[in-house]
């Protein structure tokens, strides 16, 4: 691997493209990137879902990835963010080590959530479309928006996990299936995800983003399964990115048991108080529309192989600290929004 300037170039580049946001975007041939160093993965041969997309209502948010303003990838390449030399090291602490609703452990760990869950017997995807905001984040800490899909027992946990990260908000995506422990990463910085699209790059900011009493904008996230294969794909409005092989999991292998919904920050607690890291907006959930981050058209896929929405009722909500950020479930579904709820908080206060 060769470094310019403290970046490392992925292997298989064939093309580079300067963003205008300071990130490099490496072009690799697509056969090259990091999923096929998975041993499980010596002889795959990508392949392509068919699937549409959940119905939503007319509105999409735009999603824009500006390093396209210079430059397109080719075909049969996949677009690849060029990392900082120290960013792995840099970010295990971000590792979101959470286990299924176990309040205890949320409560002991510097992670905390504002979320919502849905159980089922057998699940085959997710889908919710996320309100996207740009908090302000402490140095050394995160805040995120995203879904989990989760098989297994804690201390083995499967787990697909994707949304938006960070104060300068990037698309990311996370895996694991042994409960956070050993294996599993954020997009493709270990063997794992199997990018197929050429437009989206992990880890590239999005942009636009929505501000207070100003106008909103959110991106449609699906992850699922079609059950004739053990692949789980990840699409983002109507665009398929990619996939996780069944081969990498134990318990995702067939199904999952159960989804959330929700944010989830890091608290390292410095100057000896809560964080400021700002959750979603920055706003409590109670706020609502145009002033706190929302989650909308939350839905599952179930054994017949089409999306259905979770009615509210059957949504269990969970704060770790609602003092700091909540969760509010809307009892209202019109307006194209269908299931919904509002989260978020300012973290550190008077009260927090």
């Amino acid at each position: 691997e060769k470094k310019k300037k403290g970046l490392i170039k992925q292997k298989g580049s064939i093309k580079t493209i300067e963003g205008e946001d300071g990130d490099t975007i490496d072009c690799v041939d697509i056969y090259q990137q990091p999923a096929f160093d998975h041993p499980f993965l010596k002889n795959h041969i990508i392949q392509v879902s068919l699937l549409g997309s959940p119905k939503e209502n007319s509105y999409q948010a735009e999603l824009f990835q500006n390093w396209h303003k210079n430059g397109q990838c080719p075909e049969g390449t996949v677009p690849i963010r060029r990392t900082q030399a120290d960013e792995y090291t840099r970010g295990v602490k971000w590792i979101p080590r959470r286990t299924q609703l176990n309040h205890s452990f949320y409560d002991i760990s510097n992670h905390e959530h504002a979320i919502v869950s849905f159980g089922l017997s057998e699940i085959y995807g997710a889908h919710a479309s996320l309100n996207v905001w740009n908090p302000f984040v402490d140095d050394g800490e995160f805040s995120l928006a995203q879904i989990w899909v989760l098989a297994g027992p804690d201390e083995e946990l499967n787990t697909i996990e994707a949304g938006w990260k960070e104060n300068k908000t990037k698309l990311f995506t996370f895996w694991t299936s042994d409960g956070y422990q050993s294996t599993g990463c954020f997009n493709l910085e270990c063997p794992g995800f199997v990018q197929v699209n050429k437009n989206f790059s992990l880890d590239s900011p999005i942009e636009p983003v929505s501000r207070y009493s100003a106008q909103q904008f959110d991106i449609g996230i699906t992850i699922y399964k079609l059950q004739e294969n053990g692949k789980w794909w990840f699409q983002v409005q109507d665009q398929v990115l990619g996939y996780w092989p069944g081969t990498i999991f134990n318990y995702l292998v067939s199904s999952a048991s159960s989804i959330e919904w929700g944010g989830e920050v890091y608290n390292a607690e410095l100057g000896d108080h809560h964080t400021r890291t700002q959750m979603g907006s920055g706003h409590f959930g109670n706020e609502g529309y145009g002033k706190a981050s929302y989650f909308r058209n939350i839905g599952y896929m179930d054994n017949s192989g089409k999306f259905k929405d979770v009615e509210a009722q059957s949504l269990k909500k969970y704060a770790t600290k609602p003092s700091c950020y909540n969760v509010e479930v809307a009892n209202n579904t019109n307006g194209g929004y269908g299931t919904h709820f509002y989260f978020g908080g300012p973290g550190y206060s008077t009260q927090c």
